[in-house]
């Protein structure tokens, strides 16, 4: 699997909320994409992501 461009491996199948909770993302704060598509934030738990998938994950960070 390629994460924000590096590669990454693991042994089955997350959903992408488990991933961004492993991973430490506060979902609240995260935009994803999957293989060039956006994930809307209601189908985090069902969107199964797997060896072969891209992903990006943007961190929306505040300030002024």
């Amino acid at each position: 699997m390629r994460i924000n461009g590096q590669e990454e491996s693991f042994t089955a199948a997350l959903s992408v909320s488990a991933f961004l909770e492993a991973k430490g993302y506060r979902t609240d704060r995260v935009a994803v994409e999957k293989n060039g598509a956006i994930v809307p934030r209601r189908e985090y738990e069902s969107c199964l992501i797997n060896d072969r998938d891209t992903l990006e994950v943007v961190s929306f960070v505040g300030g002024g």
